[in-house]
């Protein structure tokens, strides 16, 4: 499987999708550590990617997504962003009510 067919492939099996630095236990950067502290306070379920682990995917998502920073939050395929975007949707509410129709 070619890796655009495989990031497409996480994003469909999965609603929620956060490609970050790290795991969500042991995230290895602050913009992660701060996306994933987010998503746990809305109690968002979701599926993580550690870039770390596959540097080929961490260089194909960058244009798959025309977006050059980790972390990426996906919600039903489409990029929200990263973690400032991340943080001011949770300040305003916005996050749960994005991410609580996808449990």
């Amino acid at each position: 499987m070619d890796i655009i067919e495989r990031i497409k492939s996480q994003l469909s099996s999965n609603p929620v999708v956060l490609y970050m630095k790290g795991t969500p236990e042991f995230p290895q950067c602050g913009f992660s550590a701060a996306a994933v502290r987010a998503l746990s306070a809305v109690g968002a379920s979701y599926a993580h990617v550690n870039i770390f682990e596959e540097p080929e995917l961490r260089e194909a998502l960058k244009q798959y997504s025309n977006w050059p920073t980790y972390p990426q939050l996906y919600v039903n395929g489409e990029l929200i962003g990263g973690s400032d975007i991340i943080i001011e949707m949770y300040n305003s509410g916005e996050l749960q009510k994005l991410v609580s129709g996808t449990k």
